[in-house]
């Protein structure tokens, strides 16, 4: 996930710097070493804090867990704000759509929560997808409302189910960028780039339901 975002307006606890320096270093920490290696005195020493400060903030590492995950969650709602702004005819709107799609799938943070959660299932299931399925959530609301609108533009054929439509754009989606390195690791590189995985589910998508 881009960690230059800016961060969602009108929640303060976004805005605070001793917060979010915190949540950035916990999720390197966690990524890097998981759960149970991540230890709560590094990360207050690399944010600037005390650990009493930190402690004040989340109440303990599980805490800390889910509040970045959320914040995660949150950043990618604010991601889509700029998908859903984006203007065209059905090709050029779904192609964006669908670029932020395979970010969003694509990014190591999204992979590395899942493999916590193999890890961690008992105590962390329900976070995890909760996470995931925000996010789903967020992209599938939005790629609706994009077909929905380009079906009554006259864009897009007749879709006898939106919500199924946009199930399969986002499953195209999900094997390449999300599934397959899930399964064998980041270190195995796709043979195609994002780049060639959009034109190539665009064009699979139009060509079944463009006008």
């Amino acid at each position: 996930m881009n960690s230059n975002m800016p961060p969602p307006s009108g929640d303060t606890q976004f805005h605070d710097p001793k917060r979010q320096a915190i949540i950035r270093y916990a999720r390197a920490a966690f990524i890097s070493v998981g759960y149970a290696g991540t230890r709560i005195e590094p990360i207050a020493r690399e944010a600037g804090v005390s650990t009493a400060t930190l402690y004040a903030l989340f109440a303990g590492k599980s805490e800390l867990f889910s509040a970045v995950i959320d914040d995660a969650a949150a950043q990618f709602a604010y991601q889509m704000a700029g998908v859903r702004a984006c203007d065209g005819d059905a090709r050029t709107q779904l192609t964006s759509f669908v670029e932020a799609y395979a970010c969003f799938m694509g990014d190591g943070f999204v992979r590395s929560i899942f493999r916590l959660v193999l890890a961690e299932r008992p105590r962390f299931r329900a976070t995890a997808m909760r996470f995931f399925e925000k996010g789903r959530t967020e992209f599938g609301a939005t790629l609706i409302g994009i077909l929905k609108d380009h079906q009554a533009r006259g864009g897009l054929k007749d879709i006898e189910k939106a919500s199924w439509a946009a199930g399969e754009l986002m499953g195209m989606i999900e094997h390449p960028v999300f599934f397959v390195p899930l399964v064998t690791g980041d270190e195995v590189r796709a043979s195609r780039t994002n780049a060639q995985i959009v034109a190539h589910v665009i064009d699979t998508f139009m060509a079944r339901y463009g006008a």
